[in-house]
């Protein structure tokens, strides 16, 4: 589990493809070492497994599945990639609990400038909008941010400059897509109203 508060990041270093993935090559100023093989580390907010780490380089390895749900079938050489550690137990959450199973991807519509922060406003497919709630929690490549308001089409959400500092997200543009993860509670609270419907 993760909580979205984000201090590293990662840049692509290599991108391998397979005939069921690829294979992702990152460096970071995270300090793992062979001790650290198989634990997971959410990248842009999906949870990856480490398995190897070689001259500075983590490998991680994603399936069609994961790339099929997530901005990583865009993703290049270069690419900054936001990084979160496990939360252990006894941790604050400062965010909110996730996952890092991504739901889908959102692509940004507009980039606004509101004093020191920026609105960003996302476009999100049909399907996913049902789950959305005002003021509740997202998860947007990886970082805890909270829907200040549900639009016809998806959501906006304002980040802060501390945010924008240790994120990717001050690197989006107009028509880039990002990583989402729903809030889990929002989900099967959802479920368990429309399973009660049925009843």
């Amino acid at each position: 589990m993760f909580n979205g508060i984000i201090f590293n990041q990662g840049i692509i270093k290599k991108i391998k493809k397979r005939n069921n993935g690829i294979n992702l090559f990152l460096r970071s100023k995270l300090k793992l070492t062979n001790k650290n093989l198989g634990i997971s580390i959410a990248c842009d907010g999906v949870c990856l497994t480490l398995i190897s780490v070689k001259n500075k380089l983590y490998e991680f390895y994603l399936s069609n599945e994961t790339i099929r749900r997530s901005k990583f079938k865009r993703s290049k050489k270069g690419d900054k990639i936001n990084l979160e550690l496990p939360i252990i137990y006894g941790d604050k959450i400062s965010g909110h609990l996730c996952q890092g199973h991504v739901d889908t991807i959102a692509t940004v519509r507009s980039i606004n400038k509101k004093n020191k922060s920026y609105i960003y406003d996302f476009l999100i497919p049909l399907k996913y909008r049902k789950h959305l709630v005002e003021k509740a929690s997202i998860l947007v490549n990886g970082v805890s941010l909270t829907m200040s308001k549900i639009t016809k089409k998806g959501f906006q959400i304002w980040v802060i400059p501390h945010t924008l500092k240790l994120t990717n997200l001050s690197n989006l543009k107009k028509n880039e897509i990002v990583n989402i993860e729903i809030d889990i509670l929002s989900k099967y609270v959802k479920k368990f109203i429309n399973e009660k419907k049925k009843i």
